[in-house]
């Protein structure tokens, strides 16, 4: 068995039985009118039920999420996504005054910004965001 369901399964029981012991510590304690007599029911019940259910939080966020089959053989490898990896505008770049970027205009880091000025003759290091041409 893969440790990715042994994780999961885990996770799924010990995260039930916490639910389980907090809900018998909950209705034990909810039977006895003084404080003495409530806590052999936290001890026992309801603080291990908490820590099991923070334990069963744990092994399911450790678990891998789950992935699509492998491709089937002979289908071929899986076509790219359509357009560029990186936004494509026809401007010149841009920078902010004191900035020691060149971006894109289309760049969400200056895109709206009033105070983005053309870059001009400046050296400037390209964002690593938008990545402008040289």
């Amino acid at each position: 068995m893969p440790t990715s369901r042994l994780l999961w399964w885990g996770g799924i029981v010990a995260a039930a039985a916490g639910a389980v012991l907090c809900a018998a510590g909950w209705y034990g304690v909810s039977g006895e009118r003084f404080a003495e007599r409530q806590l052999p029911y936290l001890a026992s019940c309801t603080v291990p039920g908490a820590a099991l259910v923070v334990a069963g939080a744990v092994l399911l966020g450790a678990a891998p999420a789950r992935r699509p089959p492998p491709e089937a053989e002979g289908a071929g490898p899986a076509e790219p996504p359509a357009g560029p990896a990186h936004p494509v505008s026809g401007g010149p770049p841009l920078r902010v005054p004191g900035g020691t970027l060149a971006h894109r205009p289309d760049c969400p880091l200056v895109a709206g910004r009033a105070d983005a000025v053309p870059a001009g003759d400046a050296r400037l290091d390209p964002c690593p965001v938008c990545e402008p041409e040289s």
